[in-house]
């Protein structure tokens, strides 16, 4: 595992993070099995990453946070050798469709991350997600700034919504120096965001890459007759557009997966890892032996010039993230 600097945190994180969500959220992810689950946290810090996701959506109508309950008691005693990123703003318990960013809101979800946890910092807390300016109340930066004298709260991020509704939020606050981390959905499939990660980088902001495996089309898992569960987040897709993504993921494939680079997986991370603005790529992985596709990015050699332009050129659309 090699390491970058997260922007201007002088923090040195994994190039390869793990994401937390389908650690609590049976409605989207199937059951959650603790134990596995566990098993795939301490393979992840077998492996070198020092950089974990998560935050209290990830659970469910009856109880937040149940990711970092499980991320929390996974760390056990091993938690002052790694960094710990949660969120705050959306929670099932509340109507997760709401959201709440004010200073209020604010002390009570770092209380409870923490809480959870089991630590007293958080080293990176992210809006999670807000939908426009106009949610965000101006008390919370007074907050967040005695969260940071008290060492409650180390670094603030945004976990960015759509470009559509937050791009020009995003460019604001990282100029402003607001922000010290932004997460943001960037793959082979979605590339809306690179100018702005480019920006953000130029800025000092360290780049949390998300989505990388296109919520798995990328991992080469699914096929042109898969049909996914109701109310799982490809179900959306139609059979026109399942069949569509899987086509594109096979010219991916084709290209980029050789001896170094055993499988699709692998090669989608990799590209992502090109882009020198990014710090890290979090694998949401729910299996230890598909986090490891994505881990073994980190050792792979970069893909060639011709190669990636070649990618560009294969490049016809941005298909949705999540």
């Amino acid at each position: 595992m090699k390491y970058r600097s997260l922007g201007r945190t002088g923090l040195q994180v994994s190039e390869i993070g793990l994401g937390t969500w389908a650690f609590g959220s049976p409605s989207i992810y199937g059951s959650v099995d603790t134990d596995a689950a566990e098993r795939t946290i301490q393979g992840a810090l077998e492996a070198g990453v020092n950089f974990f996701d998560t935050a209290p959506l990830y659970g469910t109508k009856e109880e937040d946070g149940i990711a970092e309950k499980v991320l929390g008691r996974a760390l056990g005693a091993l938690r002052d050798q790694v960094l710990i990123a949660t969120k705050f703003g959306r929670y099932h318990s509340r109507v997760h469709t709401n959201e709440f960013f004010d200073a209020e809101n604010l002390r009570w979800s770092v209380e409870q991350s923490l809480s959870r946890l089991g630590t007293d910092r958080i080293d990176v807390l992210f809006f999670h997600s807000p939908t426009h300016p106009d949610r965000i109340n101006d008390d919370i930066w007074a907050e967040f700034a005695l969260l940071k004298q008290s060492g409650k709260v180390r670094f603030v991020g945004l976990s960015c919504g759509f470009i559509q509704d937050t791009a020009e939020m995003t460019k604001h606050w990282s100029a402003a120096g607001r922000i010290d981390v932004a997460q943001i959905a960037y793959s082979l499939f979605y590339r809306q965001w690179e100018p702005i990660i480019a920006q953000l980088g130029r800025d000092g902001v360290g780049i949390v890459a998300r989505e990388s495996m296109a919520n798995g089309f990328l991992a080469g898992v699914f096929n042109r007759d898969t049909v996914f569960p109701a109310g799982s987040l490809n179900s959306r897709y139609s059979r026109e557009e399942i069949i569509e993504r899987v086509e594109t993921a096979e010219r991916y494939r084709t290209l980029l997966v050789r001896r170094e680079i055993p499988n699709l997986a692998t090669a989608a991370t990799r590209w992502v890892l090109e882009n020198p603005a990014v710090s890290l790529v979090l694998s949401g992985s729910k299996k230890l032996d598909e986090f490891l596709d994505s881990a073994r990015a980190s050792d792979c050699p970069p893909f060639t010039k011709e190669e990636l332009e070649q990618t560009r050129r294969l490049h016809r659309q941005d298909f949705s993230p999540a």
